[in-house]
């Protein structure tokens, strides 16, 4: 795995490569750090500025979204380079901003967690949000609610900083679920549509799933370790710890993993939140919602370090995960759920990676942040090809593109040799780090090594078949347009240039941001005070053996692809195909799997409990009533208004009132 990088570990770097485990917080209040609040209330208050003046700020109001993300940016990478002057022990850092719950026993603190895992995500949340947020000014020109659209973007990047930066489990969520609901107004932003709003429902509904998990780990950490700061549950004897508990809190914050990051078995609404704008897809995808379970595991590794079973549940869970988004792919003919497999099957990767272990926890990061360059680019190529091609997504009736889009052929070019892990494109430093990890026996059982790596190996090849399925049927071959929605014909053009500057930055990320990283061991080094030093182990099989057989299984996935999508006839109505293909078409029938275990049950559940409510409930209630009014009905009828009546009455309770004493005399 090192043959090809050793050339990279020349470039000088400022980060030391002293071995150093996990470090507590030190609390800091002067410098560029006081500022840190600014990451988040810049976006935030954009965001609030927006939706408040309305349309007061239609002319201007995509452009403060614009620089409320690049401020934040500004703001993160000065904090990046202070953070970098200090000494590795000393780069975890507590900026308190106040107390915020105090109830009993239960007592959190407001704060901001500055450390290389947050700093990383913060960089690339806000410099590839603000390359969408630039490229979002031209793509949604036309549309009415562009203001709206921008003060929904700021919110997301807002929402993703509070996660990413909170230093308690409480703050987090807080962010959690910020992110989700900004997700949902985004996902479903043209919501006149009624299939988009549906696919925001179906998103909402299933990141609720997941929360759950978070909320019953947030009661678990609190009953065992009594708090829900990082310092107070990370910083734990997890030793003393019941392992049971430990199993425990791990699976939940898996399950709150597997909802927002759209792992299985909670990754059905992925493919449908293709229904919002593209650079919302480029949003969810490259640099906020999906990658937040990633940053969750990792976050949390020493619980997971103590709770093997739970980490062996998380390699699982990426392992089905990534060959699922895989198969998945392979007969999506739309551009953008083919992409959204990816994501699936990318973060897939990046799971089973962390799930490894110390040995996987900076290469799970390392993926994510290249990733989130290649897979940025592409959405946004995705979302040009679409401006050039009158909205059509259908790959099928694409074609020979390259001719039109020279800029977006390069630029999605760049991401798609990168996802491939075409060495030196970024993919081949950080995705090959993790199948040789996978290799890599853990606690000397071999066969997860055998099992785990095959299947990551698997998904490399599978893999470079369907991006290269999507490139080739997009940009080669014979062109196979149809017209546009108003009958006339198709003129492809390259997009303008507010929207091919920022693919072209992704790009050149797409490209050398891998070699950059992984020279010297760079990144793991910086990672370490989170994650921790660790030994590195020997794979099962040679590394340099790995490269060249996940090269091997990456040409042929791309030749079979080229044979049939770039130099043989593409038909354009989809044919009848395998039963696998078919079941590929409708995500392996995710959608009929959850209505029959979740949907129907739930409903035909409700629908019970409506009954039972009525005819028990209420039923009760009602006949209680109705006796009380039968009853005063009787005793209406005695009385009559004659004189005669109430005295034969009253004779005749005399006679049954003396009849009743000489009885009980008796």
């Amino acid at each position: 795995m090192h043959t090809l990088t050793s050339w990279a570990t020349s470039v000088p770097f400022a980060l030391p490569t002293a071995e150093i485990t996990p470090i507590a917080a030190e609390p800091v209040r002067a410098g560029i750090y006081a500022v840190a609040p600014l990451l988040v209330g810049l976006p935030l208050a954009s965001a609030a500025i927006l939706l408040l003046l309305g349309r007061r700020s239609d002319r201007w109001g995509h452009w403060l979204g614009v620089l409320a993300s690049a401020g934040a940016f500004v703001v993160g990478l000065l904090t990046f380079i202070a953070m970098l002057g200090r000494d590795s022990s000393q780069r975890v850092l507590d900026v308190r901003l106040g107390s915020w719950i105090d109830a009993g026993a239960f007592h959190v603190d407001a704060g901001i967690r500055l450390d290389p895992l947050s700093l990383t995500f913060v960089l690339l949340v806000t410099f590839v949000g603000t390359l969408i947020h630039v490229y979002s000014v031209a793509y949604m020109d036309h549309d009415k609610d562009r203001r709206r659209f921008f003060a929904y973007l700021n919110l997301f990047v807002a929402a993703m900083l509070v996660l990413v930066l909170a230093d308690s489990y409480v703050l987090l969520f807080v962010g959690w679920e910020g992110v989700g609901l900004a997700s949902y107004l985004l996902i479903g932003f043209w919501n006149q549509r009624t299939p988009y709003a549906v696919a925001a429902k179906k998103a909402f509904v299933a990141n609720r799933i997941g929360d759950v998990g978070l909320i019953v780990a947030l009661g678990l950490m609190f009953a065992t370790f009594g708090g829900v700061d990082f310092d107070t549950v990370l910083g734990a004897d997890m030793s003393a710890v019941n392992q049971a508990t430990l199993t425990g809190v791990g699976l939940m914050l898996l399950l709150a993993a597997c909802g927002k990051s759209a792992q299985f078995p909670l990754q059905s609404w992925l493919g449908d939140a293709m229904a919002g704008p593209t650079p919302v897809s480029a949003l969810i995808h490259a640099a906020t919602m999906v990658t937040a379970g990633v940053y969750l595991i990792v976050r949390s590794s020493a619980i997971f370090d103590a709770a093997p079973t739970a980490q062996l549940v998380v390699v699982i869970v990426g392992a089905i995960t990534l060959l699922f988004g895989a198969i998945v792919g392979c007969a999506k003919d739309d551009i953008k759920k083919a992409l959204a497999a990816s994501t699936m099957s990318q973060i897939g990767y990046m799971i089973l990676a962390a799930g490894l272990g110390p040995v996987g926890y900076a290469f799970a990061i390392f993926h994510l942040v290249t990733h989130g360059f290649f897979k940025a680019g592409m959405f946004l190529g995705a979302g040009s090809v679409m401006h050039g091609m009158d909205d059509q997504v259908d790959m099928r009736r694409f074609g020979n593109l390259a001719r039109y889009m020279k800029v977006t052929y390069v630029t999605f070019g760049a991401g798609w040799l990168a996802i491939l892990g075409i060495p030196p494109f970024s993919g081949f430093f950080s995705k090959d780090k993790i199948i040789e990890s996978a290799f890599i026996p853990t606690d000397g059982q071999t066969w997860r090594a055998w099992v785990f790596g095959s299947v990551a190996l698997l998904g490399a090849g599978i893999t470079a078949f369907y991006m290269s399925r999507l490139f080739f049927m997009t940009f080669e071959g014979e062109r196979r347009w149809s017209n546009k929605t108003d009958g006339s014909p198709q003129h492809p053009h390259e997009s303008p240039r507010l929207m091919t500057w920022p693919m072209i930055v992704l790009a050149v990320g797409s490209v050398g941001l891998g070699a950059v990283l992984a020279s010297g061991s760079r990144f793991v080094d910086w990672l370490a005070p989170v994650t921790g030093e660790h030994e590195h182990g020997e794979p099962v099989v040679p590394a340099n053996v790995l490269v060249v057989v996940t090269l091997v299984l990456v040409v042929a996935g791309s030749v079979l692809a080229w044979r049939r999508y770039a130099i043989s006839t593409v038909p354009v109505i989809p044919p009848i195909g395998t039963a696998l293909t078919r079941a590929a078409r409708v995500d392996l029938y995710q959608d009929v799997v959850n209505d029959a275990l979740l949907v129907e049950p739930g409903v035909h559940l409700t629908r019970s409990l409506v009954f039972a409510d009525k005819a028990v409930v209420d039923g009760a209630a009602v006949g209680v009533g109705q006796s009380a009014v039968g009853l005063g009905g009787l005793l209406r009828k005695t009385q009559t208004g004659y004189v005669r009546n109430y005295a034969a009455t009253m004779l005749i309770g005399l006679v049954v009132l003396v009849a009743t004493v000489l009885v009980i005399q008796s």
